[in-house]
C-alpha cells in the first residue's frame, strides 16, 4: 500500500455525517513529505525540527506555538513523546509520532478534537505495530 493510500483512505475518510478532516499528511522525522492531502499546508523544515524537538523535550513548543505551513496553533494537552495537539479557533491539529514518521490530521468545525485524535492516533498506532 502506498503512503498516499494511507492518507486518502485512512486519514481523509468520512468520520460521521459526511464530515472528514480538513487536511492530513505523513512526513518523515526529517521533515520530508511521504504523502499529503491536496489541502495540507507545506510543512517547513524548521517547523518539522521544532515538532521533533517537542517530542524529545515536551513543552518546548508551548511558548512559541506550533507552526504548520506558517499557520500557528496553540499547543494543548498531548501525550509526552507520542502525541502533540494544537488548537486554532474552532479547529486544530493532532500529530502522532511513530518509529520513523509523523502522522498529521487537521480539522475544522464540525469535526471534533476527539474525532481527529481517534483517526490520527489509530493510524499512528497501526504504523508503530508495523514497525514504521
Amino acid at each position: 500500500m502506498s503512503w498516499q493510500t494511507y492518507v486518502d483512505d485512512h486519514l481523509m475518510c468520512e468520520i460521521s455525517n459526511g464530515n472528514r478532516l480538513s487536511a492530513a499528511a505523513i512526513y518523515g522525522h526529517d521533515g520530508s513529505p511521504w504523502a499529503a492531502s491536496a489541502s495540507f499546508p507545506q510543512l517547513k523544515v524548521d517547523e518539522a525540527t521544532a515538532i521533533m524537538n517537542d517530542f524529545a523535550e515536551p513543552g518546548s513548543l508551548a511558548p512559541t506555538g506550533l507552526h504548520i505551513g506558517g499557520i500557528k496553533y496553540m499547543v494543548i494537552q498531548g501525550e509526552s513523546g507520542a502525541v502533540i495537539r494544537g488548537k486554532k479557533g474552532a479547529g486544530g491539529v493532532t500529530i502522532k509520532k511513530t518509529n520513523c514518521a509523523l502522522v498529521f490530521g487537521i480539522y475544522d468545525d464540525p469535526v471534533t478534537p476527539g474525532e481527529c485524535n481517534m483517526i490520527v492516533e489509530r493510524l499512528g498506532d497501526y504504523l508503530i505495530d508495523q514497525n514504521f
